[in-house]
């Protein structure tokens, strides 16, 4: 009788772990709620209540800009590290990026983000982090991963969620200095390119499909510059990349938002037609230097009530405390979420923390402004080795968030406690 018993037991155990197992399995392509996802206007969380983005880019990390070193000339990331290359030698530069990537934002920044009463980072990154191609003083494709997985852990273990922005794509988006790209989009024309760029994106969303901390993908910065006589055909190129980029999202990741910038600096959103192809996809855009004022944005209202999704201002900044706590305020009137630009800056006020200056940075300035184009010039005009050296490692010092210094009155105007 024991036995018979014994045998009964073990036999409803194994029904009833069947049982849980099958009803608990996820049905594929069902979109986990535990994600965020849109309804309507409405950026939902995953506890089920509207959202309202409010944070930081973390700027220069992953795309360095020449302006954050207080260059004018030297602009994009490629020119930045040439000009460095011709000064030092490309042994110590190599040496200086991964160093810089490794100190430029850490546990500290993250932390301090969140003590503020932010909820939300856009990390902006380069597409050659995911290759073999040389950036950053390295060809290493799990590079982007290794950099990215450690603040996304931080940024769960705050609180934070993240936003990834596709900074730099392959051929360039933009054609200007902001995507390190030849002064021309293109991507929007060159098919191999965007193979490329959908390859990548999909590794990407592969990669972190089931990481609830990803708020959504920002799928490609500011793309297609205003400069171009072949503005209307490229715009029309727009749209049909996104259908693209996202049908290879979606074949690894039903999860993850994806977030679509609208032509012209992400300002132009005449450029799409079919508005709503994805049944998990919001609206990004960027404006800087507007009054603080309704008609500033009425255009990107009227946008968001025409397709009913949500839209955020992923970039705006680069301004005053009164303006920042102005156009802050305007947007959140309006029911829009916002991540300001940026974090850091160097001896600057008009972001959250600002960098110090380096001793004899002036010399690296100097050497950047002057001609050097030809070898003669890069020899005639090369500062010494030693003073550029010690300003560069002086610089890694300096970036640590222990040696900056707060803002209170922009972080003030950000609505957060400094």
């Amino acid at each position: 009788m024991a036995t018979h018993y014994l045998k009964s037991f073990i036999t409803g155990v194994i029904s009833l772990f069947l049982t849980i197992t099958i009803t608990s399995a996820k049905p594929i392509g069902q979109v986990e709620h535990h994600f965020f996802h849109v309804e309507h206007q409405n950026l939902i969380a995953p506890n089920g209540k509207s959202f309202l983005i409010q944070g930081i880019n973390l700027g220069n990390w992953l795309n360095p800009e020449g302006y954050m070193f207080l260059f004018n000339k030297t602009s994009c990331f490629r020119s930045i590290d040439e000009a460095f290359k011709e000064m030092v030698g490309p042994q110590f530069v190599n040496h200086f990026w991964q160093q810089f990537q490794d100190t430029y934002i850490t546990r500290q920044d993250i932390h301090f983000i969140r003590e503020t009463g932010m909820n939300t980072v856009r990390i902006p990154f380069h597409y050659k982090l995911f290759t073999y191609e040389d950036y950053m003083g390295a060809n290493n494709p799990k590079r982007g991963f290794e950099l990215l997985d450690k603040v996304i852990a931080w940024c769960h273990a705050e609180g934070l969620y993240v936003i990834l922005d596709m900074h730099d794509a392959p051929g360039g988006q933009t054609g200007d200095n902001i995507d390190d790209s030849y002064g021309y989009p293109w991507l929007m024309v060159n098919t191999q390119e965007q193979q490329k760029y959908c390859a990548i994106w999909q590794k990407i969303a592969l990669h972190y499909a089931n990481n609830p901390t990803v708020l959504g993908y920002d799928l490609l910065n500011e793309p297609i510059a205003p400069y171009f006589p072949d503005l209307a055909m490229l715009n029309q190129q727009l749209e049909p990349l996104y259908k693209k980029v996202v049908a290879s999202i979606r074949q690894v990741d039903k999860n993850h938002i994806v977030i679509l910038g609208g032509a012209q600096w992400d300002g132009n959103f005449k450029v799409f037609n079919d508005s709503k192809f994805d049944n998990n996809m919001m609206y990004t855009c960027h404006r800087y230097g507007c009054d603080t004022v309704q008609n500033a944005i009425q255009d990107f209202l009227d946008f968001r009530a025409k397709v009913n999704l949500p839209l955020y201002m992923g970039e705006t900044g680069e301004n005053s405390d009164a303006w920042i706590g102005g156009f802050r305020r305007l947007l959140e009137q309006n029911h829009m979420g916002w991540t300001f630009w940026p974090y850091k800056k160097m001896q600057n006020t008009r972001c959250m923390v600002s960098i110090q200056k380096p001793r004899n940075w002036d010399e690296i300035i100097a050497f950047t402004e002057k001609d050097h184009s030809v070898f003669d010039q890069i020899r005639k005009n090369r500062p010494s080795q030693e003073v550029v050296k010690t300003a560069l490692n002086e610089l890694l010092d300096n970036i640590k968030f222990v040696h900056c210094s707060i803002n209170k009155g922009y972080i003030e105007a950000l609505g957060m406690n400094p």
